[in-house]
């Protein structure tokens, strides 16, 4: 031992006194983020893969890292055995035992590393998922981490935590992370079977990454860990149950996956600036490590990350798809999303939020507009159409009073023809939903809870569906068009309606729905229940379709709309269609 710390500390003071570059860090590293960094020692068979230029190889021993250098590739210190230099949350070491440990795996790593300030990646920290109250033995453990990375950088090292679970942070326990980043970066161990990726496709396969990777960053920049302490790393494991390949074949579509995991690590790299991607997964030590396809699994990660590190697609032969597009966020500017059916565009959806207050429920109203138009077609004749009907009953026909609900809304005219149009649709669609024909009982209950709602006994032609398709019948506001309650007694007029012309005389005065007789409004009352009835139909069977649409739908940062009701006139009633 104390020949060797002779050696190391020559060698110290060599490396020290060695000019580095302006555009360089620590063991001349790149000055760029993120890093990229793979496990590839002597357990990895096809290492050479790994030893290139443009490659940091993490490794763990005396033997390859040299080799590894000499082929052009830089290196890192890999300790694989951490919890034997401070012990585990039940069982931990004394602090003094894992201070010595510190200085032993520091000369260790210099020595590897051919560098005077190593980085050591620390493999791993058990029990980060413990919730506060610690136990004992645990906060000791904790205790124990803080003391070895503590070490590491008083020696000259970046020491690299490797998280295997998702970090518990709430309370006293995010005090212990943000100390911990004083000393160590953390590396967030985030693992997928490849057989659910392939499964759900590459639009949402990448989503589900993303959003994977985005987390396993937020955890910890939430409580105050900046992002350049942070890194992820992807497993391409081969044996059963470590979330890596899990036995997906063929091997191409293992090779999509891992293309997706590369991309969308680029991606919320992108976004969130953290400092560090690494890789694992490549090391064979047993029989159920083994796999013939891991150099061309290996390829295709280099190739995607850089054409010039590997000719990914030709090793990965048929059925490979070499496209980087599929599945990214590659959203047109000016959209917040694009689908099937057209883009969700930006100022439409700003102009929207400022209408409804909430940008929920604009999102959400403009989503399932895009979806419905997949279904139901209305023309641009037929949708003003029914705006002039709107200003003719609900404004007796003021264009100057419409133009001015719009404004004191706060929405344009572009904006209520666009809702006019939702409703048509809906209309259209609802009437193909048949439902049970209301019973007695709900008829009874429906005059009792809307017994002040203005009513009117008419007679209209052609029969109308608003008198449970009856010629003569009680009218009820909000179901029967607006001018019916303005027609004077006993006077027969003729209404233009989004159904066509009508004759409608009106046989008694405005009065409230209870004073009728349940004879008398039942068929309307009826109508009424199967319309509400027909509405929460159409709710669910266009939120089973928006549910549908969300898997073929791409948005910025992946901020998908709510799968929700079409809720834009309950912000702007005045615009519900006048039958």
């Amino acid at each position: 031992m104390k020949r060797l710390l002779v050696v190391v500390l020559g060698c110290i003071a060599l490396f020290a006194a060695a000019p580095g570059q302006a555009d360089a860090r620590e063991c001349g590293l790149p000055n760029k983020a993120p890093l990229w960094v793979d496990f590839a020692d002597g357990s990895v068979p096809y290492w050479t893969m790994f030893a290139r230029p443009g490659v940091i190889a993490a490794a763990a021993n005396f033997i390859y890292p040299p080799q590894i250098r000499a082929l052009g590739a830089k290196t890192v210190y890999w300790e694989m055995n951490f919890r034997q230099r401070v012990g585990t949350p039940t069982n931990p070491l004394t602090p003094e035992e894992s201070r010595e440990w510190a200085d032993r795996i520091f000369y260790r790593a210099v020595a590897s590393s051919a560098c005077a300030t190593p980085w050591i990646a620390l493999n791993e920290m058990w029990g980060s998922n413990l919730a506060t109250p610690w136990s004992p033995t645990n906060s000791q453990y904790r205790q124990n981490v803080i003391i070895f990375a503590k070490r590491l950088r008083e020696l000259g090292a970046r020491p690299f935590l490797l998280l295997s679970t998702r970090p518990f942070t709430d309370g006293e326990a995010g005090d212990w992370w943000r100390e911990a980043s004083l000393y160590a970066d953390f590396v967030r161990e985030i693992y997928f079977n490849a057989r659910q990726l392939n499964a759900q496709g590459p639009v949402l396969a990448s989503r589900t990454l993303r959003n994977a990777f985005r987390q396993g960053v937020t955890d910890l920049t939430e409580v105050g860990v900046p992002p350049s302490k942070i890194g992820i790393f992807l497993g391409f494991h081969t044996n059963p149950g470590q979330g890596g390949r899990e036995g997906l074949k063929p091997a191409s579509a293992w090779f999509n996956t891992i293309k997706l995991q590369v991309l969308a690590a680029k991606q919320v790299s992108r976004e969130l600036r953290f400092a560090t991607i690494w890789s694992w997964g490549w090391g064979e030590w047993s029989a159920s490590d083994r796999d013939p396809d891991k150099p061309a699994a290996a390829c295709v990660y280099l190739w995607t990350r850089d054409h010039r590190l590997c000719d990914g697609p030709p090793v990965a032969g048929p059925g490979f798809d070499r496209r980087l597009t599929v599945g990214q966020l590659n959203v047109p500017p000016g959209a917040q999303c694009t689908t099937p059916w057209g883009p969700v565009r930006s100022n439409e959806l700003g102009g929207l939020a400022r209408v409804t207050g909430d940008r929920e429920i604009a999102f959400t109203s403009l989503f399932a507009r895009l979806v419905l138009k997949g279904y139901v077609k209305v023309k641009g004749k037929e949708v003003r159409a029914a705006e002039r009907a709107i200003v003719r009953y609900r404004f007796g026909g003021s264009g100057a009073a419409y133009r001015g609900a719009l404004a004191r809304a706060g929405a344009s005219r572009s904006m209520a023809l666009g809702v006019i149009a939702d409703e048509l649709r809906q209309a259209r669609i609802e009437r193909r939903f048949q439902v049970q024909s209301p019973s007695g009982a709900q008829v009874a209950s429906y005059q009792e809870s809307y017994s002040d709602t203005p009513a009117r006994f008419v007679e209209a032609t052609p029969a109308q569906w608003w008198l449970g398709r009856r010629k003569r019948g009680v009218a009820i506001q909000g179901l029967a068009p607006a001018a019916v309650f303005g027609i004077p007694a006993h006077k027969l007029v003729t209404l233009k309606t989004q159904d066509g012309a009508l004759k409608v005389r009106a046989l008694g005065p405005t009065a409230p729905l209870g004073a009728f007789s349940i004879q008398a409004a039942a068929s309307s009352i009826r109508a009424a229940l199967v319309r509400i009835a027909q509405d929460q139909v159409f709710d669910n069977w266009l939120m089973r379709r928006e549910s549908s649409a969300l898997a073929a739908t791409t948005c910025r940062r992946d901020w998908l709309p709510s799968v929700g009701p079409m809720e834009l006139t309950s912000e702007l009633p005045f615009l519900a269609l006048a039958s």
